[in-house]
């Protein structure tokens, strides 16, 4: 069966005029977002609490973004953001949005290999702590260049949840 195009085909489509406009129909229609500048401090505040942690060896630093991670799970409020959302210069609708479902999974993602972390260091397993450490200081410091593999990650889940519920609901 062919489905039928709702578009000329013989015009050419203009993809980033589309992606454009379905980015800010998204951002300003779909959902509540979290401006990215205060999704990048947060991302940064991670980055230079591992890269303290492990160069002192001082795992408890660890401590700071796993309660604002926690803080932020639990209670959608994560202290981070809280602190710098007061330096946000325009309004928080003026920037481009970072989806919610998206950095709640990250975050339950870095809180809990920064806990693994910590309690490795505590068990006297330096090894599994730096590496769970360099974990997240990998993911985060991606993020940070433009690429966020937790998002990639979050994506193929749903995709895979939607497929096998697709799957269940044809036979």
């Amino acid at each position: 069966m062919k489905l039928k195009k709702s578009y000329n085909q013989n015009s050419p489509i203009k993809i980033k005029s589309i992606y454009q406009d379905w980015r800010v129909f998204i951002a300003k229609y779909t959902f509540q977002g979290i401006p990215r500048p205060l999704v990048r401090t947060n991302q940064t505040f991670i980055v230079l609490s591992v890269i303290l942690a492990v160069v002192t060896h001082f795992y408890w630093i660890l401590l700071l973004p796993i309660l604002a991670g926690l803080s932020g799970i639990l209670f959608e409020r994560n202290f981070i953001i809280l602190i710098a959302k007061r330096f946000l210069k325009k309004k928080t609708s003026e920037y481009v949005l970072e989806d919610k479902s998206d950095l709640r999974f990250n975050q339950i993602i870095a809180t809990v290999l920064l806990s693994a972390s910590l309690i490795s260091s505590i068990t006297n397993h330096p090894i599994l702590a730096i590496i769970f450490a360099a974990f997240v200081f990998l993911a985060a410091s991606i993020a940070l260049s433009g690429f966020c593999i937790g998002c990639w990650i979050h994506f193929q889940l749903c995709q895979y949840k939607y497929r096998r519920q697709a799957k269940k609901g044809l036979h």
